[in-house]
Protein backbone atom coordinates (compact mmCIF):
# COMPACT_ATOMS: atom_id res chain seq x y z
CA UNK A 1 0.00 0.00 0.00
CA UNK A 2 1.51 3.75 -0.74
CA UNK A 3 1.48 6.14 2.35
CA UNK A 4 0.30 9.24 1.74
CA UNK A 5 2.96 11.73 0.56
CA UNK A 6 1.80 14.64 2.42
CA UNK A 7 2.62 13.22 5.65
CA UNK A 8 6.29 12.24 6.62
CA UNK A 9 7.54 9.95 9.46
CA UNK A 10 7.03 12.69 12.31
CA UNK A 11 3.36 13.83 11.25
CA UNK A 12 2.52 9.70 11.59
CA UNK A 13 4.09 9.89 14.64
CA UNK A 14 1.63 12.69 16.11
CA UNK A 15 -1.03 11.29 14.13
CA UNK A 16 -0.81 8.24 16.27
CA UNK A 17 0.27 9.83 19.32
CA UNK A 18 -3.24 11.76 19.07
CA UNK A 19 -5.50 8.26 17.75
CA UNK A 20 -4.01 7.00 21.34
CA UNK A 21 -5.22 10.37 23.35
CA UNK A 22 -6.96 13.15 21.44
CA UNK A 23 -6.27 15.25 24.22
CA UNK A 24 -2.61 15.59 24.38
CA UNK A 25 -1.02 18.69 24.58
CA UNK A 26 1.77 20.17 21.67
CA UNK A 27 3.92 20.43 24.68
CA UNK A 28 3.69 16.50 25.85
CA UNK A 29 3.79 15.89 21.98
CA UNK A 30 6.94 17.68 21.51
CA UNK A 31 8.22 16.53 24.61
CA UNK A 32 7.92 12.67 23.91
CA UNK A 33 8.84 13.29 19.99
CA UNK A 34 11.97 15.80 20.71
CA UNK A 35 10.83 18.38 18.54
CA UNK A 36 9.91 22.07 19.41
CA UNK A 37 6.44 22.92 20.74
CA UNK A 38 6.01 25.65 17.76
CA UNK A 39 7.25 22.98 15.66
CA UNK A 40 4.22 20.61 16.58
CA UNK A 41 1.95 23.19 16.57
CA UNK A 42 2.70 23.68 12.81
CA UNK A 43 2.36 20.11 11.82
CA UNK A 44 -0.97 19.61 13.40
CA UNK A 45 -2.26 23.21 11.74
CA UNK A 46 -0.92 21.86 8.39
CA UNK A 47 -2.68 18.65 9.21
CA UNK A 48 -6.25 20.36 9.90
CA UNK A 49 -5.70 22.83 7.25
CA UNK A 50 -5.41 19.40 5.01
CA UNK A 51 -8.18 18.09 6.53
CA UNK A 52 -6.24 14.75 7.14
CA UNK A 53 -7.19 15.85 11.12
CA UNK A 54 -10.93 16.43 11.23
CA UNK A 55 -11.64 17.01 14.51
CA UNK A 56 -10.15 15.85 18.02
CA UNK A 57 -12.21 14.03 20.22
CA UNK A 58 -12.87 11.45 22.72
CA UNK A 59 -14.61 7.87 22.28
CA UNK A 60 -17.18 7.33 24.54
CA UNK A 61 -18.87 4.17 25.75
CA UNK A 62 -22.10 4.60 24.73
CA UNK A 63 -23.22 1.56 26.44
CA UNK A 64 -22.27 3.15 29.65
CA UNK A 65 -24.55 6.22 28.82
CA UNK A 66 -27.54 4.04 28.10
CA UNK A 67 -27.40 2.86 24.29
CA UNK A 68 -28.08 0.02 24.35
CA UNK A 69 -29.27 -1.26 21.20
CA UNK A 70 -26.48 -0.74 18.05
CA UNK A 71 -27.58 -1.78 14.92
CA UNK A 72 -26.38 -1.81 11.15
CA UNK A 73 -28.99 -1.73 8.85
CA UNK A 74 -28.58 -2.29 5.09
CA UNK A 75 -30.72 -0.20 2.47
CA UNK A 76 -31.94 -0.59 -0.89
CA UNK A 77 -32.53 3.17 -2.56
CA UNK A 78 -34.26 2.98 -5.83
CA UNK A 79 -32.06 4.19 -9.12
CA UNK A 80 -30.84 7.72 -9.28
CA UNK A 81 -31.82 8.90 -5.71
CA UNK A 82 -28.70 7.35 -3.60
CA UNK A 83 -27.65 11.07 -2.29
CA UNK A 84 -30.93 11.85 -1.87
CA UNK A 85 -31.73 10.08 0.89
CA UNK A 86 -28.90 10.04 2.27
CA UNK A 87 -28.31 13.14 3.24
CA UNK A 88 -31.72 12.80 4.74
CA UNK A 89 -30.67 10.03 6.56
CA UNK A 90 -26.76 11.26 7.75
CA UNK A 91 -29.17 14.11 9.36
CA UNK A 92 -30.99 11.76 11.83
CA UNK A 93 -29.57 12.04 15.63
CA UNK A 94 -28.98 8.06 16.19
CA UNK A 95 -26.70 7.77 13.06
CA UNK A 96 -23.05 7.02 13.41
CA UNK A 97 -22.05 6.15 10.48
CA UNK A 98 -23.73 6.39 6.75
CA UNK A 99 -21.72 4.19 4.26
CA UNK A 100 -21.99 3.94 0.52
CA UNK A 101 -21.43 0.01 -0.45
CA UNK A 102 -21.24 -2.22 -3.00
CA UNK A 103 -23.18 -5.53 -3.03
CA UNK A 104 -27.08 -6.37 -2.34
CA UNK A 105 -27.24 -3.25 -1.08
CA UNK A 106 -26.77 0.88 -1.49
CA UNK A 107 -26.15 2.22 2.00
CA UNK A 108 -25.06 0.82 5.24
CA UNK A 109 -26.25 2.90 8.64
CA UNK A 110 -24.42 2.54 11.85
CA UNK A 111 -26.75 3.86 14.56
CA UNK A 112 -27.09 3.93 18.54
CA UNK A 113 -30.23 4.02 20.30
CA UNK A 114 -31.42 3.54 24.34
CA UNK A 115 -33.57 1.13 23.95
CA UNK A 116 -35.66 -1.48 21.20
CA UNK A 117 -38.89 1.12 20.97
CA UNK A 118 -36.75 4.19 20.27
CA UNK A 119 -34.50 1.71 17.67
CA UNK A 120 -38.30 0.67 16.16
CA UNK A 121 -39.47 3.99 15.54
CA UNK A 122 -36.30 4.67 13.51
CA UNK A 123 -36.94 1.84 11.50
CA UNK A 124 -40.35 2.74 11.09
CA UNK A 125 -39.70 6.34 10.13
CA UNK A 126 -36.78 5.80 7.79
CA UNK A 127 -38.74 3.15 5.70
CA UNK A 128 -41.92 5.74 5.25
CA UNK A 129 -39.06 7.48 3.36
CA UNK A 130 -39.22 7.82 -0.25
CA UNK A 131 -36.51 5.80 -2.71
CA UNK A 132 -36.41 3.04 -0.06
CA UNK A 133 -36.68 -0.27 -1.68
CA UNK A 134 -36.16 -2.57 1.04
CA UNK A 135 -33.95 -2.50 4.58
CA UNK A 136 -32.64 -5.16 6.46
CA UNK A 137 -31.56 -4.99 10.39
CA UNK A 138 -28.94 -6.38 12.17
CA UNK A 139 -28.79 -5.95 15.84
CA UNK A 140 -25.14 -5.63 16.95
CA UNK A 141 -24.58 -8.21 20.30
CA UNK A 142 -21.27 -7.37 21.36
CA UNK A 143 -18.35 -5.27 20.48
CA UNK A 144 -15.61 -6.68 20.20
CA UNK A 145 -13.23 -4.54 18.83
CA UNK A 146 -14.58 -0.61 17.54
CA UNK A 147 -11.12 1.74 17.64
CA UNK A 148 -8.99 3.77 15.04
CA UNK A 149 -6.10 2.50 13.50
CA UNK A 150 -2.53 3.73 13.78
CA UNK A 151 -1.22 5.01 11.10
CA UNK A 152 2.19 3.27 9.52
Amino acid sequence: MEKDKTIDKTDRKILNMLLENAGLSCRRIAKKTGLSTVTILNRIKKLEDEKIIKNRTVQLDYQKLGYDVEVIIKLRISKGNLFKVEKKIAKEPNVSALYDVTGNFDTIIIAKFRNRKSMDNFLKKIQTYDFIERTETIIVLNTIKEENILIN
